[in-house]
This record gives structure tokens, sequence and C-alpha cells, in this order.
């Protein structure tokens, strides 16, 4: 059987013949997402300037924070059939037939601990909406979670390695199986653990057929994907800041595009007719946001270095970056490995009117003495300090009660036994009537805590691999 190629991959003889070609297309690479949670009407916008500007072209979804992945381990835990990004259709339905339709390739870690269970998603929601079944490319090789790994893993672990407390383990892998998989026909490419920039090099190693030695292109095209990887975060969304950093219609701010040349420079730019801002300033910060060590920025892929690197805007939401520079790849990935770490509990009650602050400070005193025995507590005192406190408390020790009309304690704890979390929680609750005077709006909440270990495996011990399903 033949496999049809993607509309975004160009077959060429030779790769130098290619790469010598200054007239080949950008590839447009916009992103719809950019961690579990995300506006679900993000991505339409961005497909429709895909369609307008026409080309070659591919839509990412990034939804894994490193503890995304974990929490959806124990969903599939729980039930066989989870594990998958919980907003995956309502993300998809909006945008599954224009994709299609124009040719436009979607990678998304929305597998994270389930990939497969993704992929049948995909294909249920293309049935409801009565188009022929995709072919979906599923991208394995991250998850180290079987029995089989935990030698591999406690030889890079030593002690901190607890069989017992075992939860989960996934490995970042990288770009070239997203792009074998549309090369080799793939019109959705679901994966679970990749680097975030890995989604957006995929494509464009795809569309230009880099070789997995093209330092400095990949290291170009690393850098847009890690524009693109946390979504409005680039176009104006975490940048904004009233009367110093004043960012236009945020309430329905683009999410950000980025046309990728054949040498990995880019111009990022926004979905059209939406709010938000790119400019030098909004590029620059999400250009070191999380970047340790610009000369040496780690990804499965490249080692890339943006000391040189050159941000100009060239129009009216449009900045270009390039003279990103690449170094070969390490020789070994990097794996997060996380445990049972107990559990967490937090609870809140408000105070409020006159000496609102002083009956707070008692109620938290009150569960000092009654709970401070079986374990450690933070306590904050909302509209007083809480978000600039700390855990010990010693912030707010530092500090008599003030005339504060409006408080609301908080308090949290953690412990490996439920039961004292439960009590923790309870003892909050009682303040309602055995407190001080007028507190309300109790809230309480637990949830099991996960504890991280990390470390470095050679890659010939992870290999990855994809499958592709045929209508």
């Amino acid at each position: 059987m033949v496999i049809p190629i993607n509309p975004i991959y160009i077959h060429k003889q030779s790769r130098d013949i290619r790469l010598m070609d200054k007239n080949i297309q950008t590839i447009a690479i916009g992103c719809a997402a950019g961690f579990s949670g995300d506006r679900t009407d993000a991505g339409a916008p961005v497909v429709r300037t895909l369609i307008e500007r026409g080309g070659p072209c591919a839509l990412i979804f990034e939804n894994l924070a490193e503890r995304t992945l974990a929490t959806q381990q124990l969903a599939k835990r729980a039930n066989p059939q989870l594990g998958y990004e919980p907003l995956l259709e309502l993300e998809l339905r909006p945008v599954l037939a224009d994709c299609l339709k124009h040719g436009i390739t979607i990678v998304g870690n929305f597998g994270a601990a389930n990939p497969e269970g993704a992929a049948r998603v995909i294909e249920k929601l293309a049935a409801e909406l009565g188009l022929a079944k995709p072919r979906i490319a599923v991208v394995k090789g991250d998850d180290l979670s079987g029995e089989s790994a935990w030698p591999m893993l406690r030889d890079h672990l030593g002690g901190d390695f607890d069989a017992a407390r075992f939860v989960c383990a996934n490995a970042y892998q990288g770009a070239q199986e997203i792009a074998d998989a549309i090369r080799g026909g793939a019109q959705i490419v679901v994966t679970g653990r990749v680097a975030d920039p890995s989604l957006t090099v995929g494509p464009a190693m795809a569309h230009f057929g880099w070789r997995a030695d093209d330092w400095d292109a990949l290291a170009g095209a690393t850098m847009a994907g890690h524009l693109l990887e946390c979504g409005a975060q680039v176009s104006g969304g975490y940048f904004a800041d009233p009367g110093m950093k004043d960012v236009p219609g945020l309430e329905d701010v683009g999410f950000p595009i980025a046309e990728i040349a054949f040498d990995g420079s880019c111009i990022v730019g926004k979905a059209s007719r939406t709010g938000g801002l790119v400019d030098e300033r909004t590029v620059k910060e999400q250009l070191l946001y999380e970047l340790h060590d610009p000369a040496a920025y780690i990804t499965p892929d490249v080692v890339a270095d943006i000391t040189e690197a050159t941000v100009v805007q060239v129009g009216p939401d449009r900045v270009r970056l390039s003279g990103v520079r690449g170094h070969p790849r390490t020789g070994t990935l990097k794996a997060n490995v996380f445990f049972d770490g107990g559990w967490f509990g937090e609870g809140e009650i408000s105070y409020a009117g006159r000496n609102a602050e002083a009956r707070a400070r008692l109620a938290m005193d009150i569960m000092r003495k009654r709970m401070g025995h079986l374990l450690t507590m933070r306590f904050d005192l909302i509209g007083v300090s809480s978000i600039l406190a700390d855990d010990s408390g010693r912030m707010l020790g530092a500090t008599a009660a003030g005339e504060s009309l409006d408080v609301r304690l908080r308090v949290a704890g953690q412990h490996e036994d439920l039961a004292v979390i439960d009590r923790l929680l309870r003892e909050l609750t009682c303040l309602w009537t055995g407190g001080p005077a007028g507190g309300g709006g109790v809230r309480v909440a637990k949830r099991q805590r996960l504890s991280t270990r990390s470390c470095l495996i050679p890659r010939e011990q992870v290999p990855a691999h994809f499958t592709l399903s045929t209508p």
C-alpha cells in the first residue's frame, strides 16, 4: 500500500541542493495550547491565519508540564482508558476539520501517559464530525514506567530509587520520530513526553529535509519552538503589566505563529485580527524564559546557543529571530522519575470587618496548638502576607496584627498518612463555630503528592519509535 506524503514534506534528491535553494518556502507553525488547561478557543484564529497565509504549515499543542504528565499517569492507573489530555476533544473539535481539509499537520504531546488513548479519541471525533479517518502517528519510547525499566532507573538514581513508592518515569524524546512520521504521511502526530521545542522542530525537519546534525538549523528551529511552547506568553499574555507594559485586547490575545526559514531563522507573529502584542520585548522575555545558560540550551535535538542571536522588529506584531547557533546534541536524555510523596492538604477561612486580622491570627494560633504536634504547617494571611511569605512563618511572626478589614487565612500541610491530612482539614472546618468570631467561606482540598528525581540516561537505552495508522 502506498501512503500519501504529507503536503508539508517536499522531497528532494539531494539535501545539499535543497539547502542551497534560497527560494524554498518557509513553514508556518502555530501554537494552540501552552499548557494543560489552556484556552480551548485559541486554536481557531491560529488555523484561520494559517489558511489565509497558505503554504506549508503545522499546528502544535503543548500540553505537558513535568507534573502534568505524572498526574495523567495516576489517572491512567485509576482508569486505563484515561491518561491523555483531559481537554483533548475540546481543543481539537474547533480545528480538526479545517486542519485536515487544508493540509495543516497537527502535532501535540496531548497523548501524555496514554498516546494510544488520545489517538482513539481523535479517530472518534473525526467520525463524529463526518471526516475521513485521519492518518495518526503515535510516538512511543518516552514511558519508562514498566518494571522492566526499573534496573536501568536504579542504576542512574542509586539510593534515590524506591520501588515501593515508584509512580512513573518518562524520558524527554526529541523531534526525529515526529519528522519521520510526517514524512511517512501522518496528518496528526500524537506524543507523550517530548521536549517542548521538539514539537516545532519535527515539522520543520520534515519540511526542509534537515539531517540530525544540521546543528545551526535545528538550533534556530528549537528557539522558534521555545518561543511558541508557552502559547500567549510571547504574544503579550505573561508580558502585560498595566501602565508599564501595556498590551491591547488581552481578553482576546492571539496565540503565536512562527514562520521558519530553511536556515532555522524565524519571524514570530500571532493570529490575525486578535488582541495581544508581539514585539522585541515580548520575544526577548520569552527567549530567556527558563533558559539557564544562553550559550548551551540543551534539548534532545541540539545544544542551542543564543549569545550571538539578533531580535529585530520587521513589522507590526512581527519579529525576526536569527543568528542562533547549534552544537552537537548530548549523548544522554533527561528522565523525570516520580515517587509517592504522601498527601497534601490545604484549607481557607475568611474574616472580615473590625479586628479581622487579629481574629485570623487567633485562628492560626488555634490550628498550631491543635495540629502542630502532628505535622508542619504553612500559614498565609491573604490580604496581609501570602505570596511574599515563607513556609517557616517567620515573616508573619515578625509583624504585629494590623488593621486589615478583609483577611483570608490559609493553612497547608503535607504528610505521608492521609488520616493526618483529613484531620487537618476537619480542624480548619471546625473554626467555623469553634474558632474566633465571624469565620466563613471555608474551603478545603487534598491531593496525592508526588516527589521528583531526575537523571540522565544514554540515548541508546531509551530508543523512540512511532506507529502510523492507515485509513
